[in-house]
């Protein structure tokens, strides 16, 4: 069955580029995508039963692609069945062509080959078709900013690649296989020294692809760009990204050096800091979003590398609550630009007023970010900090006073008045019903995901935590606090700051993104060395 989950999105994109009628045709998209939904439910609860091997052809000794799934890649190709849905919802009555559909759909194809392809070289080739596919989305528009976001976004993924296939090409020099179980069972009679390049060229490349600290020059560029439709930037966001982490989660499996989790640690505590200043910075609200998921990423990170279960857990499950509540986010805010005809969070006031459904949404997705108590952030910070020596919850705790200071800021455009003398600017748009019931759905799943997130994370990955009723009093009181503290931070200290004033301007190009990766790979090479490599 798992083939399908590759071909089936690659059919509907060719059926609605190529049939007639065009309405007609997304109609049908969109219950062939709800089947697909339902069909990854059932993959999901048959892998519950254990992992599924499929081998493409008749090919033997480990010959031929051969695919894998078990529960994480199961949780996220169900992820991202219903954020696709969602996204296809969305973008119902957008007056986008046929090529975009075609294009959204093909993307999903490759996501779910990423999710799904077990052996190292099959990635490389997925990884760099999705790139260029991933570029021509951000330049749809064709202006001349979103042309240079998207030809940055190729050329850093394109020098990313080498990185990778290098890497690649050394590990089947030594083991002459290609699959990951495989290439895990052979490194594991390797003496360390001999896997410390290998394991540097490919660690280089997924760092960046995840944008991790100073690897994430391009994410601000590819997520917020004014030309990329706000579904783009969901997916990129919400989903795209995970793709990344998740590579990063199966190649630590690989090579097991534990050793280099405290780098890591470290890697994800500035990666979280650095991206909520960036993010602090920031007049317009794309920009304001796609920072903070430079920041989401360093605290995924963080609870990747902290030996203990619980944060793990935690960790995996804000994987899938980031999908939510930055999806939700990233399209209502294209709702709000179209309708405000603006992006400067400074000229954006009372979209209760003048959207309450989308101000609702937008609320939910807010709370779930800033780890409210009753919303899923709450629940996944809550089992990440448990689990974590006191160092690293203090930086946990740090990481979302600063996400709570951020969107106290970003929260202003939900109140007051319209910043115009009477309406703004596209007061006659009215909010589509389609776009409504998208941004409301993602919004009631964060909150879902924390009324119900004991159960979520048990029926998900098998895991069984418990909220101890204490301690959570304690991270309610806490997040009160932090919300005080953020109040009086943002409204005494960031808006008047030059500091920030000076820091929104700094922005790495190419040459600096690709020295940043030189720098990267080098630093990653001497302390696997140093602390792997006995």
């Amino acid at each position: 069955m798992l083939p399908y989950f590759v071909l089936i999105p690659i059919l509907i994109a060719v059926f609605i580029y190529v049939f007639p009628f065009e309405k007609a045709g997304r109609i049908m998209a969109l219950f062939i995508q709800a089947a697909l939904l339902g069909f990854a439910i059932y993959l999901f609860l048959h892998v519950k039963n254990g992992p599924i091997h499929v081998k493409l052809g008749s090919y033997e000794n480990l010959l031929g692609i051969s695919l894998k799934a078990d529960t994480l890649s199961s949780v996220l190709i169900m992820l991202g069945a219903f954020i696709f849905l969602i996204v296809a919802i969305y973008s119902y009555n957008e007056e986008e062509s046929r090529l975009f559909w075609f294009l959204i759909f093909i993307w999903e194809g490759l996501l779910f080959g990423i999710f799904l392809t077990n052996d190292f070289f099959s990635i490389f080739v997925l990884l760099e078709v999705a790139a260029v596919l991933v570029a021509v989305l951000i330049m749809y528009k064709r202006d001349k900013r979103s042309m240079y976001d998207g030809m940055l976004y190729l050329m850093v993924n394109a020098v990313a690649a080498q990185f990778y296939l290098f890497g690649v090409g050394y590990i089947y020099k030594m083991t002459g296989v290609l699959d990951f179980d495989a290439v895990a069972a052979a490194l594991g009679s390797q003496e360390n020294a001999s896997l410390i390049l290998p394991y540097a060229l490919i660690i280089t490349a997924i760092s960046l692809k995840c944008a991790l600290c100073p690897l994430y020059g391009w994410l601000p560029r590819a997520h917020g760009t004014p030309g990329a439709p706000a579904s783009v930037s969901a997916l990129l966001s919400g989903l795209h990204i995970k793709s990344a982490v998740y590579l990063f989660i199966r190649t630590s499996e690989a090579f097991s050096f534990d050793a280099m989790s405290d780098f890591f640690l470290c890697i994800g505590i500035l990666t979280g800091i650095i991206g909520l200043i960036f993010a602090i910075c920031q007049h317009d609200i794309k920009l304001i979003l796609a920072y903070s998921t430079i920041s989401q990423i360093g605290l995924i990170i963080i609870g990747l590398n902290v030996a203990d279960g619980q944060t793990f857990a935690g960790a995996i499950y804000h994987m899938v609550n980031h999908a939510l509540f930055k999806s939700a986010l990233f399209l209502a805010a294209g709702m709000i630009i179209k309708r405000y005809q603006s992006r400067d969070i400074n000229a954006i006031r009372g979209v209760f007023r003048q959207m309450p459904l989308v101000g609702a949404a937008t609320l939910a997705a807010i709370l779930g970010i800033t780890g409210a108590p009753l919303f899923n952030g709450s629940i996944s910070k809550y089992f990440m900090v448990a689990g974590a020596s006191w160092p690293v919850s203090f930086s946990l705790i740090i990481i979302n006073l600063g996400t709570i200071t951020l969107f106290i800021k970003y929260a202003a455009i939900l109140f007051g008045r319209p910043m115009t003398a009477a309406e703004p600017d596209g007061a006659d748009i009215k909010p589509d019903p389609f776009q409504q019931a998208a941004v409301l759905i993602l919004g009631m799943c964060c909150f879902l995901g924390g009324i119900f997130g004991e159960q979520m994370i048990a029926f998900l990955f098998g895991q069984s935590v418990n909220v101890d009723a204490a301690s959570y009093l304690e991270k309610v009181a806490l997040f009160a606090g932090s919300m005080v503290a953020g109040y009086f931070i943002h409204k005494y200290y960031i808006k008047n700051s030059l500091f920030f004033q000076k820091v929104r301007g700094l922005e790495l190009g190419f040459r600096g993104i690709c020295v940043s990766m030189g720098v990267f790979f080098a630093l990653v090479l001497v302390i696997t060395r140093m602390v792997g490599g006995q």
